[in-house]
């Protein structure tokens, strides 16, 4: 790379250092970072973090690892954005050298159980209907643009409370947090990693209880990750307690929705019989 400043310059060294190693997935650049969801083979996953750990930009990058059985994705996809996420604010209303507190699981868990603690989900509606915190505020938007202000206007008189943040793996969180702090609350504090670093620190401390009721969404072929036994949602069709997301077989629809086994099973009978 001639200048490592730019994004484009760098989608092309990462897919073809990358692609040699079998890595697929999903990766975002922008001015602001880089967010990636990706699986490694994975005999590659020690080779996949020197290079990672060898590229200066990623010098302060964290690495969130789960292990898996099958296939997340299918190709590896990098893009450049102007946004990691599509938020559309002005630049200054918000200052990403000051970002809120980062908790670990742990003390996310203790600062849930204060009276004076708000939480925030900062997930589309979709991800947070099969999964989330127990309480949590769950803003009513269609599209991420909206997102932050609408963000502000719920939380207006909570500026010297404390509030808590959440996301999937903790990228949302980051802009939310310093557009908050910019417009005036004092004492925001975001889950570090997201929900997929909660996780695994469950799997690694089997003494910390799991505050997260259902599953995480996640954008692969999967749609879901399991965190709690606990069903939070419904199927779309018939009302029963479901969590399991399915795209619409309709060429002209597409459309994501919850689904249980008895309806896909009575679909796939109907149209059989057309």
């Amino acid at each position: 790379i001639r200048d490592r400043s730019v994004p484009n310059e760098l989608r092309d060294e990462l897919y073809e250092v990358w692609n040699q190693m079998g890595v697929f997935g999903r990766v975002y650049i922008a001015d602001e970072g880089i967010n990636a969801q990706v699986s490694i083979p994975q005999q590659n996953w020690e080779i996949f973090k020197d290079s990672v750990r060898n590229n200066d930009l990623f010098r302060d990058v964290k690495i969130k690892k789960a292990i898996q059985e099958g296939s997340s994705f299918y190709k590896l996809k990098i893009k450049v954005r102007k946004e990691l996420v599509a938020y559309d604010v002005p630049k200054e209303s918000y200052d990403m050298r000051k970002v809120g507190k980062h908790l670990t699981a742990s003390e996310y868990n203790l600062a849930l159980d204060r009276e004076d603690s708000t939480v925030v989900d900062m997930r589309n509606y979709y991800e947070s209907e099969i999964g989330r915190f127990e309480n949590a505020i769950i803003p009513d938007v269609e599209t991420s643009k909206e997102l932050l202000p609408e963000v502000k206007n719920l939380l207006k008189g909570k500026e010297n409370e404390k509030i808590l943040l959440y996301c999937t793996g903790g990228i949302r969180c980051e802009k939310t947090s310093a557009f908050l702090k910019h417009h005036g609350f004092k004492d925001v504090n975001q889950l570090h990693g997201g929900i997929i670093d909660y996780a695994r620190q469950l799997e690694d401390n089997k003494e910390l209880a799991n505050k997260f009721k259902g599953k995480n969404f996640v954008f692969d072929q999967r749609l879901g990750e399991r965190i709690s036994n606990e069903i939070v949602s419904n199927c779309h069709q018939c009302g029963a307690p479901c969590d399991t997301h399915v795209n619409c077989a309709n060429e002209s629809c597409h459309l994501l929705f919850i689904q249980c086994d008895d309806c896909k099973r009575q679909m796939n009978l109907s149209l059989i019989h057309i």
